[in-house]
């Protein structure tokens, strides 16, 4: 059964599927294609009659997927997003836009751990997902290689998100969201995108509240730095900055080859620009100023990010290259007490009766450098501002590999989602706990959501954060607050990088 809704672009026909509406691949944007590929997006044009919404639309180009989250069909043509509501009435829900992840240059919309519909049953919302350019197509910075002169910009697949916002606040009542109730949330580079979003004047006033899962807001480039990776970019096509505009023209294939040249197997290649324009500054920047002062945060880390990222099957490696491997994440710090910290951490674990090998150790020290002392440093200067910030951490263990993987990066999306029996079970597992803590999970979410406090029946008070208690939720087979957990790495790391800065 079809069920039709009037856009400000033309009518659309969804499906009911067991009580709720879907509808997917809503164009938000014209194709970014031909002479607006590398451009800002524009509007995408009208139809007449009535446009079938019944599939997703095709995921931005990358590197084909073989992992547990494939992407299904790739088109360059590739800004839509999907919309999951109880009903297209006049409700005026609580609107959750997901911007999902995949380092800036994977991942889309269309993959199953992201699909609404368990979210929208349990929580009575509508749910938003979308598809936004990414690698060098959405965030190659032309700027100082002549493309401001052929209609190239910085940062084009953040501005995406923002039409895609656009298009929520101007269309969303019609599937019985509320435009002015709308919160963003992400994971890895969707939650990097949702704090560049706290600082990006064209974002302002198109959402109320912000999730961020495993990101931060100080993961953005500098003009130098992505000006170097599109002159590496440039030479790996043979292209000049003065034949630069013919990027326009060449195959998708020859642009993804090249991307992966310039990437160099960084996976922070591309991403956000400090452009001055898009993004004026760095986002933890302008939060610390008190720019994102109206904006409710909920913000946490996995306890075991970077396990999700080595080879569990890695020999464990000796003291001196632990050491050598953990002074290259402090530069600055003297190779002295940065073993000091070392050994911080390995007493921190074995009282808590976790793993603390060597292999354990780096990890654990990739994790706070990379995700859990960025993601606090954001809560501590935004609760300066706004007092709706709250704290939490994910520390479910994966039964995967006999269980090294712990909990690693993005393995809380699916227990977020309600979708433990989506292509990312194997990491996930299931059963009666896990189903439990996926409930508590989406009900923090929802709680959020809704009023801008994740407090809520099934989790129970949930204070918000300050730096005197650092009171934290962790998500586990036990759900409870902490009051500041793994305190001696975090003070400890903290004072060390501080001292050094």
């Amino acid at each position: 059964m079809t069920v039709e809704v009037a856009t400000t672009y033309g009518m659309l026909a969804g499906d009911e599927l067991e009580g709720l509406h879907r509808f997917r691949g809503i164009p938000y944007a014209a194709p970014p294609t031909g002479e607006r590929r590398f451009a800002a997006p524009v509007a995408p044009e009208s139809w007449s009659g009535v446009r079938e919404a019944l599939a997703f639309g095709g995921s931005a180009p990358q590197p084909i997927s073989t992992g547990v989250l494939p992407v299904g069909r790739q088109d360059e043509d590739c800004l839509y997003l999907n919309v999951y509501t109880p009903a297209a009435d006049d409700n005026k829900r609580p609107v959750m836009c997901f911007i999902h992840g995949g380092a800036f240059f994977l991942g889309s919309s269309s993959e199953d751990t992201y699909d609404g519909a368990p979210l929208v049953r349990r929580g009575d919302v509508v749910v938003v997902t979308l598809n936004y350019r990414l690698g060098a197509l959405g965030f190659l910075d032309l700027g100082s290689h002549g493309g401001d002169g052929w209609g190239a910009q910085p940062n084009a697949g953040l501005l995406d998100q923002v039409a895609a916002l656009r298009w929520v606040r101007d269309n969303i009542a019609a599937f019985g969201g509320d435009p002015d109730n709308v919160t963003i949330f992400g994971e890895s580079a969707g939650a990097a995108s949702v704090c560049a979003l706290l600082a990006m004047p064209s974002a302002k006033g198109l959402y109320k509240r912000a999730i961020a899962q495993s990101g931060h807001a100080n993961r953005a480039h500098s003009p130098e730095s992505a000006a170097q990776r599109a002159e590496m970019f440039l030479q790996a096509l043979g292209l000049t900055r003065a034949d630069a505009a013919q990027l326009r023209a060449l195959p998708v294939d020859a642009i993804l080859t090249a991307q992966a040249t310039a990437q160099a197997g960084d996976l922070r290649a591309f991403g956000p620009v400090v452009d001055g324009e898009v993004i004026p500054e760095l986002p933890l920047t302008h939060v610390l100023a008190g720019g994102a002062r109206s904006i409710p945060l909920l913000i946490g880390t996995n306890r075991d990010e970077s396990k999700l990222f080595v080879d569990p099957r890695r020999p464990e490696i000796d003291d001196a290259t632990l050491l050598r491997r953990a002074a290259r994440l402090l530069p600055r710090v003297p190779e002295s007490q940065v073993g000091e910290l070392v050994e911080t951490f390995r007493d921190s674990r074995r009282s808590h009766g976790l793993p603390h090998g060597n292999n354990d150790m780096l990890d654990a020290l990739t994790t706070a450098s990379t995700f859990r002392i960025p993601a606090i440093r954001l809560a501590e200067v935004q609760v300066a501002h706004q007092p709706q910030t709250f704290v939490y951490e994910f520390d479910w263990r994966s039964p995967a590999w006999r269980g090294t993987l712990g909990a690693a990066h993005a393995i809380e999306l699916p227990f977020v989602f309600g979708t433990l029996g989506s292509a990312m079970v194997r990491l996930t597992g299931t059963g009666p706990e896990a189903e439990a803590l996926s409930e508590r999970m989406m009900d923090a979410w929802l709680a959020f959501a809704r009023t801008g406090d994740p407090s809520c029946g099934s989790v129970g008070d949930w204070p918000p954060y300050e730096a005197a208690t650092r009171p934290t939720m962790i998500f586990d087979a036990r759900t409870r607050l902490e009051r500041a957990p793994f305190e001696a790495e975090r003070a400890r790391y903290t004072s060390l990088t501080q001292a050094h800065a």
